[in-house]
Order: structure tokens, then sequence, then C-alpha cells
């Protein structure tokens, strides 16, 4: 490997979180590399991962680059209690995270609206973890509290933007009847994924993918199913 790919691995693999290629760049600071410099150097690790067979890989999440171990040894990792799974969202944790994810920035209030429930206690208890976070103030009495999904949420469902949620047409095959045959998607491909800044906000945009009525119980489902296949992560 390059020496710069040798120095990335270095600093990926002291770091408990997803690295943005901006700051890999400014660590390197000679004034000479540039951000293609970074990108490449990262393919080439990631190259050098795959195709040696490492147990650990090389992957964009959470707007940067981490590396992990490979999801193929979670269980055994975890069994050994060598790193611990992150622990688990409830059933209310998810259902108002899936609101927040397909229709921010949202209000506390549009909240409560969809779910039929208070959720203060919900909402700060998704904040501490790091999960959402205040986004801006709506219009009206008061000038409510918007909420938003953070780079933490995005690292915790493997994701590495908001567009990588699941579509409508995804949403079926995630449902379907496991004994069923697989249905025909009909836009296989793939919309134009919104940027993501460093605050986890959608820059192109300001809502995730939605549909016209309340969150469904099948975009609560969907966003369970991306729950992180890394369990031990780091390897450090």
């Amino acid at each position: 490997m390059i020496p710069l790919a040798k120095l990335l691995e270095a600093a990926l693999f002291s770091s408990a979180h997803p690295v943005a290629i901006a700051d890999l760049k400014a660590m390197v600071a000679d004034g000479e590399t540039t951000g293609d410099d970074v990108t490449a150097a990262l393919q080439e690790l990631r190259r050098h991962y795959d195709e040696d067979g490492h147990g650990v890989e090389l992957i964009e999440v959470g707007g940067g680059w981490q590396i992990l171990t490979r999801p193929e040894y979670t269980e055994t990792i975890e069994r050994a209690q060598l790193a611990a799974r992150p622990q688990r969202l409830s059933a209310a944790a998810l259902e108002t995270l899936a609101i927040i994810a397909y229709r921010q920035p949202i209000g506390r209030a549009e909240i409560e609206e969809i779910r039929g429930v208070g959720c203060g206690q919900m909402l700060k208890s998704l904040h501490e973890r790091e999960l959402i976070e205040v986004v801006g103030r709506g219009e009206g009495m008061g000038r409510p509290l918007l909420y938003g999904t953070t780079p933490g949420f995005l690292e915790q469902f493997a994701l590495r933007h908001l567009g990588e949620l699941p579509r409508a047409d995804e949403l079926a095959v995630a449902l379907r009847d496991p004994n069923a045959p697989l249905p025909p998607i009909a836009n296989a491909t793939p919309e134009l994924a919104p940027e993501v800044d460093a605050s986890g906000s959608d820059s192109n945009s300001s809502s995730a993918p939605t549909g016209d009525s309340g969150v469904a119980e099948s975009e609560r489902i969907a966003i369970e199913s991306t729950d992180s296949p890394y369990a031990a992560v780091q390897s450090r």
C-alpha cells in the first residue's frame, strides 16, 4: 500500500466513529494532499481488505469511513463478549425514530399526533442516545423545536445517507412472506441520494423520503430491519 493508505488505516483503526474525508485530509496537513488523494487511498485500503480476505472491512457509513468487523463474525464476537452490541431500541422508540427519519424536520406535536401518545420522554431518550437532534424551530406559537436524525442514526443503522432509507417499492420486499417469491421492484434505479452535511442534515431537501399519510407500520418495520449488522464494529 501507499504511505497515505497506511496512515489512513492507522487513523481509522484508532477512531471509534466514522471519520469524514475532510477530517482525514486535515489530519495529513502537508498542503499537497487533496480530497481526491484521500479518496483514492481509501479505495486502495478497501481493496486490500477485500482481496486479501481480511476479517475487517472498510465501509462508508454515517458521512464518513470506518473499519468494521465483517457482519458474518458478529455473533461469534458477541458470544465471546469481546464487544457489546449497541442496546436495541424498543418498539415505541423505533416508531418515534421512524417518524422523525421519514418526516424530518418535525416537531413534537406532529409526532404525537401521528403516534397518538405523548413522546416527550421518548424524544429525550433518543436525544441522549445521539440518534436525534434539534435542527431548528417551526413557525407558529412558541416556535416549537424541530427534530432530525444525526450521523449517529446513520451509523446505528449502517446507512451512508438518508437516501438509503427504504423506498415505498422496497417496503413490499421487506414485508413479504418469507416463503413467497420476490415481487418485482417497479423502479430499480436508485434515486439521487441527498447529500448529508456534517450535522447529519439533508442539504438537498428538508425532508427524507415519505408518503402522503402518517408513518405506516410498514415504515416502522422497515426501519427496524435496517438495524446495523455490525455488532463489534471497532477493531481497536
